[in-house]
């Protein structure tokens, strides 16, 4: 054989080896990877509870393409662009995850939380910010999640004032 024949020999496997290991480390960090909040995905969502704080909760239903905001005298179309933030809070990837025992719930904002969202039946619980960067505590059954604070839900009111 060849010397310039061995050699693209050795570069093709050198080659081989190194996509080989280049997907081997993506799948290992697919696998490692916390996830989102919740496994349902966001389109297909078609109901939304949200409670801030004290205030009174906001009910949402969505029909057709469209949501409407409802409660027990009528049904008023809502925001599509909010509704559609909210929602896609589903799908917000967490940072790290841990049992909801290991912290103390009061500590992190959590007892009582400060927002409460419920997607399809699917509760998230919002929590404190965390001592270091701009993260947040939710909790999502017995499991605690660190999380952007911009997934945190705003109440209708505070974004109305942020667009005037």
């Amino acid at each position: 054989m060849k010397r310039a024949a061995r050699r693209q020999l050795w570069l093709l496997a050198a080659v081989i080896v190194l996509v080989a290991a280049a997907w081997w480390q993506l799948h290992s960090d697919q696998l490692a990877a916390p996830g989102t909040l919740l496994p349902i995905k966001p389109d297909a969502i078609t109901r939304v509870d949200l409670q801030m704080g004290n205030a009174p909760a906001e009910h949402y239903v969505k029909r057709g393409d469209h949501w409407w905001h409802v409660d027990e005298t009528a049904s008023v179309r809502a925001d599509d662009l909010r509704l559609s933030e909210l929602v896609h809070i589903a799908a917000a990837p967490v940072q790290s995850w841990e049992q909801a025992n290991n912290y103390d719930a009061t500590k992190i904002g959590l007892s009582p939380p400060q927002a409460k969202l419920d997607l399809d039946g699917q509760t998230i619980n919002f929590g404190g910010m965390t001592a270091v960067g701009q993260n947040a505590y939710v909790r999502v059954g017995e499991r605690v999640g660190i999380v952007s604070l911009r997934y945190m839900p705003r109440s209708a009111q505070s974004q109305n004032i942020k667009a005037e």
